[in-house]
């Protein structure tokens, strides 16, 4: 969202930078600012990457059957809970009992893009979702498994009459409705998911600027009333903070549930 520099963007270009610059040029890429060729949510996307790898090793170390600690429990209840909100129970929910073994991929898409949204309430960085470029690139890895296992399930012949209809005299009619339909999705997940972390974030800045300004004049006059209206300045982002929380969860859960009745219709034997 900011035209400048990440902090860290900045620091991984001052280190890999112009490696990276002549790798891409060995492949014909070619960038448009080759001291530079690690934008801000790629870079943000590598610590997403990095946090989430770290967090699993520290987890696994510390499972125990006997004695299950906290963190234990918390990745326990995002697999399933009684809610039935996990990213276990959606895909049993959609796919039926064989809907575990898709646990691994989307779980970790889905873990990736609850990292990444929540990662902007750090003040030292900001959401790689907020960038369209990572939410396409999550929404093209579950396109491309979903149609994946409906080809590995059914062949590439039985998966393509999936798109042509219950009934064969219909089928010039529905197959070309179908692929509009099903590449849509693409669209869709990334769309969704972009948008809402996109808004979510501009709605702070904004309301932090718009609230900055008439603390900063006021405390010049009148300092008493620059505190109370500094206080009342500093309780409304934590509010937004709070919502952006909420939508960081519910877009999650979105990009979980959505996969997962994308696979059980992929897979499905009857259409």
């Amino acid at each position: 969202m900011n035209l400048h520099q990440h902090w860290l963007a900045a620091l991984l270009n001052h280190w890999f930078g112009p490696a990276i610059s002549s790798l891409l040029a060995l492949i014909g890429v070619h960038v448009h600012n080759p001291a530079n060729p690690i934008p801000s949510h790629v870079a943000t996307g590598i610590a997403v990457a990095v946090i989430g790898i770290v967090l699993a090793a520290i987890l696994r170390t510390r499972i125990s059957v006997d004695r299950p600690g906290a963190s234990q429990q918390v990745a326990e209840m995002l697999l399933t809970n009684p809610m039935g909100f996990g990213i276990r129970d959606l895909l049993e929910e959609n796919a039926g009992h064989d809907g575990t073994q898709f646990v691994n991929l989307v779980g970790s898409v889905a873990l990736f893009i609850l990292l990444a949204n929540l990662i902007s309430v750090i003040p030292a960085f900001e959401s790689p979702t907020g960038n369209k470029s990572v939410p396409l690139a999550c929404a093209i890895i579950i396109f491309g498994y979903f149609n994946y296992q409906g080809i590995r399930h059914h062949g590439p012949i039985g998966y393509t009459k999936h798109f042509a209809g219950p009934v064969w005299w219909i089928s010039p009619l529905m197959f070309p409705v179908e692929i509009i339909s099903t590449s849509a999705r693409l669209l869709s997940l990334t769309v969704r998911l972009w948008a809402n972390i996109f808004a979510s974030e501009l709605l702070y800045l904004t309301f932090v600027g718009l609230l900055t300004v008439p603390v900063i004049e006021v405390s010049k006059t009148h300092p008493l009333a620059g505190y109370g209206i500094g206080f009342f300045a500093a309780t409304i982002p934590v509010m937004f903070v709070a919502l952006h929380i909420f939508v960081a969860v519910v877009q999650a859960f979105v990009f979980t549930i959505l996969p997962a009745i994308y696979i059980g219709m992929a897979v499905a034997e009857e259409h």
